[in-house]
């Protein structure tokens, strides 16, 4: 019993070093991955989606609170490949480890479901997860900038909004596609894959076409996504968002589609704009078509229980059994 105990007491050191280096590992994945297309705002580098965010807030939803090492970890391995360590990186640190630890709180204390099924949960996501809690590192990272000297007061606002939008985008496209792998479990009957396979060719088609296109052609992704939403709900309808968004940014980085001759700010409203549109039409909408789909379905089960029911009375009295007696009645009812 000594040695099983023992056992376990090493193990669990084993495993939370394991979990942190493996969130560090994912949130540097992510970090690199944003880093790859960024757009400059009043002389400040800025990525107009974050997915470190929605690592980080996807892996304190599976993980729980201990994961918050390996997110504070993968933020340093962010900064030291950007910059070298200064005071105002540390300011960006604390921020960035903060602000998905306070979203990953309030989620928990609003009883937040990770199947995302309700629409209270993807509501909930949206403005305590994502608008909420990256007030914090995008506040605490322009105050840093700002008190060393590394960001101009006049530019502080831009900068700022930049920062905030970027992270809360994070959360929204990169957190519900994480949560989605996470509890895939059932395989998926082949009929779904045919459709699902002509859905993806047809959006590796259009969605190209559309943000590279001069000709303003953005809002035809939409109905790409209604579908999506309508018959695979939060799966379908999330890739969906994330690949359009993907594509939208690379053309907005190349200056090139609906973003060719447009001012620096002009690139960044219009891109967070879609960005912000597409997520919370992909959430929104797919969180509204299956709480519809699990209301039809308990009322038909309701239906055909109380079907049951009356078969089973029809029968009895069929059949010349007396119906059960009531229940003796209490005294004072």
């Amino acid at each position: 019993m000594a040695s099983v105990v023992a056992r376990e007491d090493l193990r669990t050191p084993a495993v939370f070093v394991l979990e942190t280096l493996a969130v560090a590992g994912c949130y540097y994945a992510g970090g690199r991955l944003g880093l790859m297309r960024e757009l400059r705002v009043g002389g400040s580098v800025v990525s107009p989606v974050w997915p470190p965010t929605g690592v980080a807030v996807a892996c304190l939803l599976v993980l729980g609170l201990r994961c918050w090492a390996g997110i504070a970890l993968g933020a340093l391995l962010i900064l030291l490949h950007l910059t070298t360590l200064r005071l105002s990186s540390l300011g960006v640190l604390v921020g960035n480890t903060a602000a998905p630890v306070v979203g990953y709180l309030l989620l928990r204390r609003v009883g937040f479901r990770m199947d995302l099924t309700r629409l209270r949960d993807c509501l909930s996501l949206v403005f305590l997860g994502a608008f909420a809690a990256m007030l914090i590192s995008s506040t605490t990272g322009a105050v840093m900038l700002l008190a060393t000297g590394d960001l101009p007061a006049a530019h502080f606002w831009l900068v700022w909004l930049a920062w905030w939008v970027g992270d809360a985008m994070g959360v929204l496209l990169v957190a519900p596609v994480l949560l989605v792998l996470y509890r895939v479990r059932a395989p998926v009957p082949w009929q779904r894959w045919v459709e699902g396979v002509v859905l993806a060719v047809i959006a590796a088609g259009l969605v190209p076409l559309a943000t590279h296109s001069r000709a303003s052609l953005l809002f035809v992704i939409y109905p790409l996504l209604i579908w999506a939403a309508l018959r695979f709900q939060l799966a379908g309808s999330m890739a969906c968002a994330l690949f359009a968004s993907v594509m939208a940014t690379i053309s907005a980085t190349d200056r090139v589609g609906p973003f060719r001759n447009l001012s620096e700010v002009e690139v960044l409203s219009n891109l967070q704009a879609f960005n912000g549109a597409l997520a919370l039409t992909a959430l929104l909408l797919s969180a509204v078509i299956t709480e519809q789909r699990n209301t039809r379905r308990s009322v038909e089960r309701a239906c055909q229980e109380l079907v049951e029911v009356l078969e089973h009375l029809t029968a009895g009295e069929a059949g010349g059994r007396p119906p059960p007696p009531p229940p003796p009645r209490r005294e004072g009812e």
